[in-house]
């Protein structure tokens, strides 16, 4: 290894959670090739942009901030899931990177660093369907992974380290790694593979590094968290996994993302509604609700289904939290489609929504099927259902004002006038959903708090999806 600590790597995350587990799984190979990392590319000698894919404006901002990178000065490497998809393509159209590299380069990023900073040539990615890399039927993949090329694995089944990026109280636990539904607007599992679960001891392993190191909410990613289990032959492992992990030192809130309407079985919305320690959070990917545009989408459910899912949770806790994305202007959706959706958004009660306009995606069923809405109609149906969605849930943080919340302090900013104290509720996920002001109050003074404390406060006040609430009690203190 090694130990030439001159050499300075910034890296660059966009995207999803699931991408920052990667860069901290990058940063932690990259520390032990002997690379300084940095997260500012202020003077770095690379520049590693770990980019996004998922959509038309989220490649933009990875190309925006790769160029962005060039004008450092830097050797600028693009990896990540944009790199991945388009690989050579990418490269051909961006002679400023000096190099685009797939998740088959992350084993040794640290040699291809020292490579490219040499002057070296590094042959760009060559996209793949990443599904083709392991078995079909799920339960076969944990064998097969012994006879499959190293660097073709997902990257957890690799004996990866992970080194933190920030020193925040919250971090993102990967859970698994691909997806093997075939949602026909999507085109991930084509580039993150089949679905393969961590096995429960890496994954408590890995809690307990985190809760040893200053973390106290997990924030449990994979591309379908409700599938967590079924390639080891368990699917309700992860019914059993949420109470273990609650139980991790330091750790003082668990919150699962990434649900599956149709995946979601009574016993996972028990076990997340009701174990202490696990947020009433219930982050369900409906897309859309009028059978169908689900139909065309490749999903199930219905308005009253996904009404019926909600009522079970709230059934278990009234004041579980939940939220969804939602596509509109999907192939061959109508206006009674439309209306349909605006319906179901506000019998739900969701505490945060998430609208995207439909594009087409290249590799993907939806680019070629017909009835495709024009743009202008697109636009103003997203247009619409935003400004629904932001009243809806405007007012469903009205509804929380009176209410005691379990805020877990994520910032404490001293100036000049005071200090602004800010945190989230249970049913508030950090970067996604709203977020929580604590205002001094006559019991707990916010001033005397530190990140990573959690406190117990009453609701006074709403601003649009943010709250406004007075602390009561500390629950439980952050670490010295």
């Amino acid at each position: 290894m090694s130990t030439n600590a001159d050499r300075r790597v910034a890296l660059l995350t966009l995207g999803c959670a699931r991408n920052e587990v990667d860069s901290e799984e990058l940063a932690a190979r990259l520390a032990d090739g002997g690379w300084s990392v940095t997260t500012d590319g202020t003077d770095a000698d690379v520049v590693l942009v770990n980019t996004c894919g998922f959509v038309a404006k989220a490649k933009q901002d990875s190309i925006d901030t790769l160029l962005a990178a060039a004008d450092t000065g830097a050797k600028v490497v693009a990896t990540g899931c944009l790199a991945e998809r388009y690989g050579e393509e990418l490269a051909g159209e961006l002679p400023e990177a000096h190099a685009v590299l797939g998740f088959d380069h992350y084993p040794d990023m640290a040699a291809r660093l020292d490579a490219i900073l040499a002057g070296e040539t590094i042959p760009s990615h060559a996209p793949r369907d990443r599904r083709t890399l392991l078995p079909i039927t799920p339960v076969e993949r944990r064998t097969a992974t012994a006879v499959v090329t190293p660097g073709h694995l997902p990257a957890h089944l690799q004996g990866v380290l992970r080194r933190r990026l920030d020193d925040g109280p919250v971090a993102p636990l990967k859970l698994a790694s691909g997806c093997d539904r075939r949602c026909t607007f999507c085109a991930i599992p084509s580039f993150r593979g089949a679905f393969v679960s961590r096995t429960p001891d890496e994954v408590l392993a890995e809690a307990e590094w985190l809760g040893a190191n200053g973390v106290r909410e997990l924030v449990l990613v994979s591309e379908n968290s409700t599938s967590y289990g079924k390639d080891l032959g368990d699917p309700r492992l992860l019914e059993k996994l949420l109470p273990q992990l609650a139980a991790t030192p330091g750790i003082v809130r668990v919150r699962v993302s990434y649900l599956q309407p149709a995946e979601t079985r009574p016993g996972l919305i028990e076990a997340i509604a009701t174990t202490p320690g696990v947020a009433p959070y219930f982050d369900l990917s409906f897309q859309h609700s009028s059978e169908p545009v689900l139909r065309r989408m490749r999903r199930f459910g219905s308005t009253e289904r996904f009404l019926e899912l909600l009522a079970a949770a709230r059934k278990l806790d009234p004041e579980a939290g939940a939220r969804s994305n939602v596509i509109v202007g999907f192939p061959g959706e109508t206006r009674e489609d439309v209306d349909e959706l605006a319906r179901f958004l506000t019998e739900a009660r969701l505490d945060a929504i998430g609208v995207f306009d439909y594009s087409d995606e290249d590799g993907t069923e939806a680019a070629s099927l017909p009835d495709k809405v024009p743009a202008g109609t697109i636009k103003k149906r997203y247009d619409w259902m935003s400004a629904l969605a932001e009243e809806l849930c405007a007012q469903r943080a009205g509804d929380r004002i009176g209410s005691l919340i379990d805020v877990l302090v994520d910032t404490v900013e001293p100036h000049a006038d005071g200090v602004d104290v800010e945190g989230r509720g249970a049913h508030q996920a950090p970067e996604v959903d709203g977020s929580t002001t604590l205002v001094p109050g006559a019991a707990l003074d916010p001033a005397t708090l530190r990140p990573g404390d959690l406190v117990r406060a009453k609701v006074t006040d709403s601003i649009g999806v943010d709250l406004v609430a007075t602390p009561i009690e500390l629950i439980s203190p952050a670490s010295p």
